[in-house]
């Protein structure tokens, strides 16, 4: 049964709303539990999961929805009493009891005389009034927040852009500011490299890979998906790679982004083209077109690496290929061990520029039959996304996946369930995981995957990356331990895994 409770004006950020729906699923006697601010896009996913509960009935974005799908009566009343007391932990107060998180603009400056930056995560439709107030202030802002409309990021970047500023976002969960990690970040050694992305896994991955390649990262800016769209046109990334080209720490800048609007690539790769510094650019699906292009997340860390250290660029990529021969050897060897039948791949990725690269990976490798929730270029649209086709790539961190959940960068519960679902499978023969590790990101992730990786080990190949550092507090090296020991293959890099995971289908199938 399916029991709601909406608390009317309750605004909590996504973060401790996630935290506790996760916390609610793990009762017993639940079986889902979705807690979300009640905007119309939340309660069409909660539709659609058959989790709207008749209180719901008018609610607005300014409430808070809480449903629960129990066993029985007893259990849900008992979940949503417990989200009550979870959410009323939540609530910060300094030692003398009192509230200890300013209310406003003035009490937070008031604290924080200095500060230059606002990081933002409000309900969306009150964010843009907030980062407006922070621009007018004179402060850089970092939009975490999601939900604002089109029509206010224009306005806000526009204002920015005026007054010398950056908005970054919204939906920005990733940027590293003089060295300091912001959202989902990763410790990573500081050093001359700058990078504007339009992806937060995607400035993850690549500054990782800088970082564990010996080299480091003077800023990293995070725009927000929608920047280089025609829409916004691409204010923000324009901006921060105009700031990265005249930053006296920064030696060479890498771009990484899906293929932007064509007016906007235009005026980027201009503006790279007047930039004295090397610009290494990663337009995921767009064919690299000079020696400073990239094809993948790890071929772009790889160049701007060699760049850095005035190498040949195109060494890089011929090392890259060398890897590539390598893991067609072993994708014979694992292919050759599986059950006849088993032929395609099976991609559950925790994010949707993974699941792009995957798409973009596969392509080249001429995969038929690929299927996802996100396509990408040529690939075909799943009709249900809880049921995969041939060879399908899942961006297992959109809407569909995360509402009133945590983000599967957090929890990977619904990871393992669909591992264990994907390898009873007899069509499939491999399925394709990414961790990402990090600040904000699940403290211990092998624990939280090793069983079920290695219960589907004894049926398909499992290949896995990790993104992250050894300064990372996850502890990386234990992860790839834990990892290989339950039976994973673990790849460097998520296109160095996807390569391996195509492969192997590729074999199977006989391309």
């Amino acid at each position: 049964m399916i029991v709601g409770r909406i608390k009317r004006g309750a605004y909590f950020d996504s973060v401790t709303l996630m935290t506790v729906a996760r916390e609610l699923a793990e009762r017993e006697g639940v079986d889902d539990a979705a807690v979300v601010m009640g905007t119309e896009e939340n309660l069409a996913i909660l539709e659609g999961s058959a989790m709207v509960a008749p209180e719901f009935a008018g609610a607005s974005g300014n409430d808070l929805l809480i449903a629960v799908r129990a066993e029985s009566a007893e259990a849900a009343h008992a979940a949503i009493a417990a989200a009550g007391e979870l959410l009323g932990r939540r609530k910060p107060v300094a030692g003398d009891g009192r509230p200890r998180a300013p209310k406003s603009f003035d009490g937070a400056l008031e604290a924080l005389p200095d500060a230059n930056l606002a990081l933002i995560s409000v309900a969306g439709r009150y964010a843009g009034g907030l980062a407006a107030e922070a621009l007018e202030r004179g402060l850089h802002v970092m939009l975490f927040s999601d939900n604002v409309p089109v029509a206010t990021e224009v306005e806000l970047k526009r204002l920015a852009h005026g007054r010398g500023l950056l908005v970054m976002g919204p939906d920005c969960g990733t940027a590293i500011l003089n060295g300091v990690p912001l959202g989902f970040a990763n410790a990573v050694s500081r050093g001359p490299i700058g990078i504007v992305a339009a992806s937060g896994t995607g400035l993850q991955e690549v500054s990782s890979i800088i970082s564990n390649r010996g080299a480091g990262v003077s800023q990293a800016v995070g725009t927000g998906g929608r920047d280089v769209t025609a829409a916004v046109g691409g204010v923000t990334f324009l901006d921060a790679l105009a700031a990265l080209g005249e930053d006296d720490d920064t030696g060479v800048v890498v771009l990484v982004s899906k293929p932007p609007d064509g007016e906007v690539s235009r005026r980027i790769r201009d503006l790279a083209a007047r930039i004295a510094k090397p610009v290494v650019t990663v337009f995921l699906g767009e064919r690299p077109r000079d020696e400073y292009g990239a094809s993948t997340l790890a071929e772009a860390a790889f160049k701007a690496v060699a760049v850095l250290r005035r190498e040949d660029p195109g060494e890089a990529a011929a090392a890259l290929a060398g890897l590539e021969g390598a893991a067609d050897e072993v994708a014979r060897e694992l292919a050759g061990a599986l059950e006849p039948g088993r032929r395609y791949v099976r991609a559950l990725m925790s994010g949707g520029t993974f699941a792009a690269e995957a798409q973009v990976v596969f392509a080249d490798l001429g995969l038929p039959e690929v299927y996802s929730n996100v396509p990408f270029g040529s690939v075909r649209r799943l009709d249900d996304s809880s049921v995969s086709l041939a060879n399908t790539v899942l961006d297992m961190g959109s809407d569909e996946f995360t509402v009133g959940r945590p983000h599967p960068m957090i929890d990977y519960s619904l990871r393992v369930e669909r591992i264990l679902t994907e390898a009873e499978d007899p069509e499939t023969a491999v399925i394709l995981l990414d961790v990402v590790l990090g600040y904000g990101s699940h403290p211990d992730p092998a624990s939280e995957l090793s069983g079920a990786v290695a219960r589907a080990s004894d049926r398909v190949a499992v290949v896995c990356s990790v993104t992250g550092t050894d300064g990372d507090p996850q502890d990386r090296r234990a992860v790839y331990t834990a990892l290989a020991d339950a039976g994973a293959r673990i790849a460097r890099t998520n296109a160095e895994a996807c390569e391996l995971a195509g492969r192997i289908a590729r074999h199977l199938g006989g391309v």
